[in-house]
């Protein structure tokens, strides 16, 4: 099946769930035991579905991908053979020899010598430009924060921001009456890096297999390693020894809803949520929940007798509620007592501090009985609320079910 006949299959699916509710809740809106387990299996499905569609779609971005052309056209004049030279990091040599040292258990002299540039305090080397890129891609790939945070790159200490902590007012003024001072005033928000590192083992047999793409599978385990990190941290850091996340009880998003009961969520507080952010805020909002949370709030209905979680008909858009995208993640809370269930707002007011120069080691001899090589992989990243106010949650109510 194509992407776009799953999404078919998947709103009409979602119109049965829908007419089946409709047509089977008794006087007081509830389903039999029976019919629980009905509409159960019907959920699923459309959740199958959703995920078979994201499968496709990222098969089609990785296609799209390689089949792209290795060289650029020739767009511009020619320079005459006088183009720039690279240096440093970006050279092809480094790029070069840094795979050589990657590959080789003794690299030669001059491999050793011409990657003196990238050496780091642990041994370790700076990974070429190019393949920096690749890494940060491939990050994108695997956190869904990076695809809606604001990312600034860093050189090195702790980066101050200035912030708006409270705005300056206009007021009426009489005739030849005196203009009131009424000024912005700024506050700084630090941001540093913490260090996350991974390692990640090759066997002797593969490492030695000239058909095996290292580059490629680096890549891939290290995106998966460190995005997964990383994402729970922007999500749930305590900011010591990792990012300060959204959910943080002091710097993180500010409570917009207070939940009426401990184990579910009412339309009415999904539309207090959406208006508890401010105009400006909700024109790029989206809303981050967990995959079962979403389960929970399909049901739900507007004033008006429509669903507020409205499933996407068309490739690259994604579903919605009340008209804003949602973001599942598996480190957002599931429904329970005191938790913050719900994220909605503009994430590009939490920042991403990346510091430049992921580093790659590779480790000789502590696998070597086993025949495989092991490779350090690390980076250093820091992530904090620039404005609290730019993202609200729900948060569930405390204790026992209400």
């Amino acid at each position: 099946m194509t992407i776009l006949e799953l999404r078919e299959k998947r709103a009409k699916a979602w119109e049965a769930a829908k007419a089946f509710l409709d047509s089977h809740r008794n006087d007081k809106g509830i389903l039999s035991a029976e019919d629980d387990a009905a509409y159960t299996r019907m959920e699923q499905e459309i959740t199958d579905l959703g995920k078979e569609i994201a499968r496709l779609e990222r098969q089609e971005a990785l296609e799209a991908e390689l089949n792209r052309p290795v060289n650029k056209p020739l767009t511009g004049k020619p320079m005459n053979g006088k183009e720039k030279a690279k240096t440093g990091r970006a050279a092809d040599e480094y790029r070069q020899n840094f795979w050589n040292m990657m590959r080789s258990k003794a690299p030669m002299p001059s491999v050793v010598n011409a990657l003196q540039i990238g050496t780091d305090s642990e041994g370790g080397y700076l990974v070429p430009d190019e393949y920096e890129r690749t890494l940060v891609e491939e990050l994108e790939e695997e956190n869904i924060f990076r695809q809606l945070a604001n990312v600034i790159q860093t050189s090195s200490g702790d980066r101050k921001i200035p912030v708006v902590a409270s705005k300056g007012t206009a007021s009426w003024i009489d005739e030849e009456g005196a203009y009131t001072e009424s000024d912005d005033s700024f506050a700084q928000v630090s941001i540093g890096a913490y260090k996350l590192g991974t390692m990640i083992k090759v066997s002797e047999e593969l490492l030695n297999d000239s058909v095996f793409d290292l580059e490629s599978y680096i890549a891939r385990e290290f995106a998966r390693r460190i995005g997964t990190k990383e994402e729970e941290a922007f999500f749930t850091g305590d900011g010591t020894g990792k990012p300060l996340g959204i959910l943080a009880a002091s710097g993180g998003a500010e409570t917009g809803v207070t939940a009426a009961s401990a184990t579910a969520v009412t339309a009415d507080e999904l539309m207090d949520l959406f208006y508890s952010l401010k105009s400006p805020y909700r024109k790029n909002a989206v809303w981050i929940l967990n995959d079962s949370t979403i389960k929970a709030i399909r049901k739900l209905k507007d004033n008006n007798g429509q669903y507020l979680w409205q499933p996407s008909l068309v490739a690259g858009t994604p579903d919605t509620i009340l008209g804003r995208p949602v973001k599942t993640s598996t480190y957002m809370p599931a429904i329970a007592a005191g938790a913050k269930t719900i994220a909605f707002g503009d994430f590009s007011y939490y920042w991403i501090a990346d510091r430049q120069g992921r580093s790659f080691k590779r480790l000789n001899e502590l696998y070597a009985a086993n025949g495989q090589v092991g490779f350090l992989g690390s980076q250093r990243v820091d992530g904090k609320m620039i404005l609290p106010e730019a993202v609200k949650v729900l948060v569930q109510k405390a204790g026992s079910a209400g």
